[in-house]
């Protein structure tokens, strides 16, 4: 049986969030697939906003909840966005083409995706879980982000991506 690649991390604050997507984003290609999961208010969109900004991005990143896909050029590539949430169904994500975005060569990110995982083909997978508030006022910005392979895409890059993210990868 393979092990699917796994990495824990743990972030103390919403630019800790925003700084493990602009590592993830130095790794990115054209073509990715991530896949955003956790509850709402768990951190996707600032991760996406995070993203966004390292591939030099300018203007606001925001869910796309109502109108589903938004996309950004950065002036060398083209970041698509797109949330599921309002989706009932995995033929409505097939419905959106969003395989044909990437195949333009741009990156896709995709909240509450994990409903379409499976139409969605080889993806980083990345999930947002809050942590139980502690002591402090920082307790309540804690989160822990689960990061697995899916299929083989992200493999050869798998070693890279634990070095640029091992900040992370303890108590900070």
């Amino acid at each position: 049986m393979t092990r699917l690649p796994l990495l824990h991390l743990l972030t103390a604050s919403t630019e800790d969030t925003r700084e493990i997507a602009g590592a993830i984003a130095q790794l990115a290609r054209q073509g990715d697939v991530i896949v955003l999961s956790g509850e709402m208010g768990s951190g996707k969109t600032v991760f996406a906003q995070g993203f966004g900004r390292e591939m030099g991005i300018d203007e606001p990143i925001t869910s796309p909840t109502f109108t589903l896909v938004h996309s950004y050029d950065s002036g060398r590539i083209v970041l698509h966005h797109a949330d599921l949430y309002r989706l009932n169904r995995v033929s409505e994500a097939i419905d959106l083409a969003l395989g044909e975005l990437v195949e333009g060569g741009g990156i896709l990110l995709v909240e509450w995706g994990e409903a379409a995982s499976e139409v969605l083909g080889d993806h980083l997978e990345v999930v947002f879980e809050r942590l139980p508030d502690g002591a402090d006022d920082r307790s309540a910005d804690q989160r822990r982000l689960t990061l697995r392979s899916v299929g083989t895409v992200w493999d050869a890059r798998w070693p890279r991506l634990e070095a640029a993210l091992a900040a992370w990868s303890g108590v900070r």
